[in-house]
């Protein structure tokens, strides 16, 4: 019987699971045969500031019947993966088990605990940087903390992860640090998958900069109007310090559309652009950004008709 559950079998999720698994009994559950089987054959390896860490084989499958009975379940998959996730975690979490979710975006949380109940899923944050060169191979560019709610019941696994050498901070509010994460991100995700370019190079475009800050301010006000006081004096300066730290790396949603997969996009910038309606504002930046790279993944996958939020 594992400790903790990883659900999927991408950068992050490799990332973390080869730190765990040095501490822990790990299990690592994924449709993805193509990145299960290497993990399952060879373990995982981890490339940080030059440095090469090498993990044993690492229980990996598909068949959620070989992960049954952990206490807690990591859920690193994409956005869009969630609702399947939710699925398969309901047949073989334990029954009192716990979901933590550090994905990207809105709404993960919601869609977990529609199949697990409310009180079975933790909405955590982390800026953990990672790359995934190939299956089971993983570059990390910086292992910043993990963020968890001040939950009693979270002790024991934010002992495990604390085991396993990873920074943990326990917050008041972990939504102030999701919707600042989430500002971050509706800047530099979809301009850098709509110019094909890294995080630095936005810095350098003609022209950019104003619709970077209108990105920026709009989140920002959507945030408020939600009930999250973000209180950033300049967002723009915020999300250019982060293009500035991450210079040369190509954002997941610029990788997503490079293979042809299906983007975060709508637990992003639609997420936003929902949140305002809901608050009764517009969000025109964000919906515009939603619509743009929604169509251009459309159109990368070859589906028919390009999808418009």
């Amino acid at each position: 019987m594992p400790d903790i559950i990883i659900v999927g079998a991408g950068a992050m999720a490799c990332a973390l699971a080869a730190r765990l698994a040095q501490k822990s009994d790990v299990c690592m559950l994924d449709a993805w045969q193509a990145g299960i089987k290497p993990i399952a054959r060879d373990g995982i390896t981890l490339l940080h500031e030059g440095k090469r860490m090498q993990t044993a084989p690492i229980p990996a499958t598909s068949d959620p019947e070989r992960c049954c009975g952990a206490r807690w379940a990591l859920v690193l998959v994409k956005s869009w993966q969630t609702v399947a996730a939710a699925q398969t975690l309901a047949s073989c979490l334990h029954p009192e088990g716990v979901a933590v979710t550090l994905q990207n975006g809105l709404g993960n949380d919601t869609a977990l605990a529609g199949r697990l109940g409310s009180p079975r899923v933790v909405q955590g944050v982390t800026s953990i940087g990672a790359r995934l060169e190939h299956p089971g191979r993983v570059k990390v560019a910086g292992w910043g903390p993990v963020h968890l709610p001040q939950r009693a019941d979270l002790d024991s696994f934010a002992a495990l992860l604390l085991e396993a050498g990873l920074e943990v901070e326990r917050e008041p509010s972990v939504a102030v640090l999701q919707w600042r994460k989430l500002l971050v991100n509706s800047v530099i995700n979809p301009l850098t998958a709509l110019l094909r370019i890294p995080n630095g190079k936005l810095l350098e475009g003609k022209g950019l900069t104003g619709l970077m800050d209108g990105i920026a301010q709009e989140t920002q006000r959507v945030a408020e109007a939600s009930g999250i006081p973000l209180q950033i004096k300049d967002p723009l300066a915020l999300v250019k310090e982060v293009a500035v730290a991450t210079a040369s790396n190509r954002s997941s949603m610029l990788q997503d559309i490079e293979r042809g997969a299906p983007t975060e996009i709508d637990a992003i910038n639609g997420a936003i652009h929902r949140a305002a309606v809901s608050a009764g504002m517009n969000a025109p930046y964000n919906h515009a950004m939603a619509e743009l790279v929604a169509a251009m993944a459309a159109k990368a996958t070859g589906e028919d008709a390009w999808i418009l939020l």
